[in-house]
Parts: structure tokens; sequence; C-alpha cells
């Protein structure tokens, strides 16, 4: 455990989340479903990531984050069971998105990925604001700010 990141550190990488997602939802757009499910991956990484840094937890791996995640958060009910589905479903499609030149993620998939991205992201989001608005923090000054922001 290292020390709970700043507000503004939580902000920057849920900006960075927010970033992740639009590009995903250009590529589905644009018809390229395996770029659009790789940066759907990268969308939920930096907003668990956030949720982790929150706490004080960071994880030198994309396993460890994801398992770092469920369970700190599944597990212990925080998160809805079916987190854990959502995560290893990403970050296997996104493997196969970048690594496997012989398989092409389908449009279908991308869809569905891009979309529980969109939700999970959402949550991430979410849990931060109430989880600071519990806190002796100031939650006006960064994620709270960028909840907002988001909302608009």
């Amino acid at each position: 455990m290292s020390k709970k990141a700043s507000n503004e550190v939580l902000k920057g990488m849920l900006a960075k989340a927010k970033s992740k997602l639009a590009a995903a939802r250009r590529e589905l757009k644009a018809g390229t479903p395996d770029e659009a499910v790789s940066r759907a991956y990268y969308a939920v990484y930096h907003a668990i990531s956030a949720v982790l840094a929150s706490r004080g937890c960071a994880f030198s791996s994309h396993s460890q984050t994801i398992g770092g995640f469920n369970a700190r958060f599944v597990r212990t009910g925080l998160f809805p069971k079916d987190t854990t589905r959502i995560l290893h479903r990403l970050f296997e499609h996104r493997q196969t998105a970048d690594y496997d030149w012989t398989v092409a993620v389908d449009p279908e998939s991308a869809r569905r990925d891009v979309t529980d991205a969109a939700k999970l992201v959402a949550a991430c989001r979410d849990h931060l604001k109430r989880d600071l608005l519990g806190s002796k923090r100031d939650p006006e000054q960064g994620t709270t700010a960028l909840v907002k922001e988001q909302a608009t």
C-alpha cells in the first residue's frame, strides 16, 4: 500500500479514462472494432486504477490491477459481482485485438465492450464521488468537479 492519491491525481486518472472511452466510441463509429475494444479496455483500466489509488493501492501489472480491484471492491460488495466477468472479458478482447493477428473482434462484441466500459467508467466515477464525499478531502476540488463536468 502506498499513500492515497490526491484529488488532482484522481482527476487526471479519470480524465484519461474519459479520453480512452471517447476514443473507443470514435473507433466503433469508424468501423474498427479491434481498436474500439482496446480503447474500451484502457478506459476501464484507468478508471479502476483511480478507484484503487483512492485507497492507496497500485499494482505493477494489468492482471494484478484487475485482481486487486476484484478483491477490494467486487468481493466486498462495493461493485456488482458481474464486474469481474466484464473486466476479464474486456482484458481478453484487448489481448486478442492488440496481439492476435489471426482473429478480429466482431463488431457486436466491440459494441458490447464499449457499452460495458462506459457503464464501468461511470460506476468508478460515481464510487469516487461517494467515497470522497464521505471523507475529509474536499470533493469540490478534483474528482467531484470532473463528475459535474462529465454530466454536462
